[in-house]
């Protein structure tokens, strides 16, 4: 599985890149049939205190895979996101199997 990691409007991190590549690596490990994954950070201003955006997009078979989180902090943005993916990957499964 290819990761792209983009961080927009705001300063690149090697620790965050790191830390979503491995989270993601385990998502492919358990559905290897996950092609890529496009990253993407994001920081806007927001006077709830939010404003940290993680979105992230699979590519696997049948329509993208995408969900996008807004939190107060990257890495629970980040957990978020794994998180509905999984939920969205393992429904996706099921279908598979039906067939």
């Amino acid at each position: 599985m290819t990761i792209d990691v983009q961080f927009i409007q705001m300063p690149t991190s090697e620790a965050m890149e790191a830390l979503v590549s491995k989270k993601l690596n385990t998502l492919a490990r358990k559905y290897d049939w996950i092609i890529r994954a496009q990253v993407q950070f994001k920081q806007e201003k927001d006077p709830t205190g939010k404003g940290k955006i993680c979105e992230m997009e699979l590519s696997a078979p049948g329509p993208r895979i995408f969900a996008k989180s807004d939190e107060d902090d990257f890495e629970k943005a980040a957990a978020s996101t794994i998180k509905e993916l999984e939920k969205q990957l393992s429904k996706r499964k099921s279908t598979f199997q039906k067939h």
